[in-house]
């Protein structure tokens, strides 16, 4: 008899893209999905690109019912469901938190009442947690994280963060689970929130409980019609309609682009594992990039305009953050397949003949109207 997986959010972007992989290795799934329109589409029918053999559940992740069918007959749970863009979190807070927080909480109150049914939980987190990623200074001679950007420092395009300490420039490290955290956002704080609330669950009723922190993913099936799902979108989406990706600061703000195929790959290999205590890995690429570079290798692939510097910035916004992988490494047996370009032209091959809705401005106006951008 085959073993039964649950992928809370397993119509999305990277559950469904899970899903493929796990049935191929002779898995059977079930996905518990609520067809979000803001991702799916007002219709909200189930994706064309769904495997036909994921039994689909359409439930919310807050309704404990459709939660406990989802789980019957389950070995493993990837938990995956949420809200997840920064920016809309910080003007719908009480949803995000609702989603994320609670009904993470539905999900472990379930999990609790089926002692010894599932072998292990795996949790889809995010680098959001951290803040601004990790710095060295060499005046101080001194790993750290620093406190947020403020407003005034941002309005004089003083962009880089420097040292609290000594007050001069830092440099960008990559980013080590055991560097601290410091959520920016509300989806951060409900992120973190997530993360210690599955691993002390786990801890107590001995469910093997796998954190893993998703850096910037990008890949096919990402729903582009919704404007919060990255600065990817956003730049194919102006450039479908033939306008310049917009690029807030200077350009060069650097993130780490993680393809789907090694975040799921990551996935799979969590869910092999023989560990039996709780983890937490970072999953990205470890490779940093500057926004200007995204936005240029993205323009050349598309044979659009070129990207604009707009000087412009948002709240909360991190400078730097990118990937150390190498506890995924040793302990997983993780390593990043997908180069950047190569994945670019993909995704770009994979969009070539899709429409969707340019949402973007709507998300930018409001945004401002919050106060939450700044020219």
């Amino acid at each position: 008899m085959t073993e039964k997986v649950l992928i809370t959010g397993g119509a999305g972007f990277i559950g469904s893209h899970l899903a493929d992989l796990l049935i191929t290795n002779g898995y059977t799934v079930v996905a518990l999905d609520n067809l979000h329109p803001q991702v799916h589409g007002k219709e909200r029918k189930r994706p064309n690109y769904l495997h036909p053999d994921v039994q689909l559940i359409e439930g919310d992740i807050r309704d404990a019912e459709a939660v406990n069918k989802a789980l019957e007959n389950v070995s493993y749970v990837y938990h995956f469901a949420a809200h997840t863009g920064v920016g809309q979190s910080m003007y719908q807070i009480e949803e995000y938190l609702d989603v994320n927080v609670r009904g993470m909480a539905v999900l472990l109150d379930a999990i609790s009442t089926r002692p010894g049914q599932i072998k292990k939980l795996i949790l889809a987190s995010s680098r959001a947690v951290y803040g601004e990623g990790s710095y060295y200074c060499r005046n101080c001679q001194l790993r750290l994280t620093p406190p947020p950007r403020d407003i005034a420092q941002l309005r004089q395009a003083q962009w880089e963060p420097t040292c609290p300490h000594c007050h001069q420039e830092i440099t960008a490290v990559p980013t080590t689970e055991s560097d601290p955290t410091s959520p920016g956002s509300i989806y951060a704080i409900s992120k973190l929130t997530q993360e210690q609330t599955c691993l002390i669950f786990g801890h107590t009723y001995q469910v093997p409980t796998i954190v893993l922190r998703f850096f910037n993913v990008y890949g096919p099936r990402q729903s582009l019609q919704n404007p919060y799902t990255g600065v990817i979108n956003t730049f194919l989406t102006r450039l479908k309609a033939n306008q310049p990706p917009k690029i807030y600061e200077d350009g060069q703000p650097t993130r780490d682009f993680v393809h789907v195929s090694d975040i799921v790959h990551a996935c799979f290999l969590a869910l092999r594992s023989t560990e039996t205590s709780q983890h937490i890995f970072n999953i990205g690429s470890g490779v940093k990039m500057s926004l200007i570079e995204i936005a240029q290798t993205i323009s050349n692939c598309y044979d659009g305009v070129s990207p604009i510097i707009t000087g412009e910035f948002r709240a909360g916004d991190i400078r730097h953050c990118f990937a150390d992988i190498n506890n995924a490494r040793a302990i997983l047996g993780y390593s990043p397949r997908i180069n950047f370009a190569n994945g670019i032209k993909a995704l770009l091959e994979y969009v070539q003949n899709e429409s969707w809705d340019d949402n973007s401005s709507i998300a930018e106006q409001e945004l401002i109207k919050r106060g939450l951008s700044y020219g």
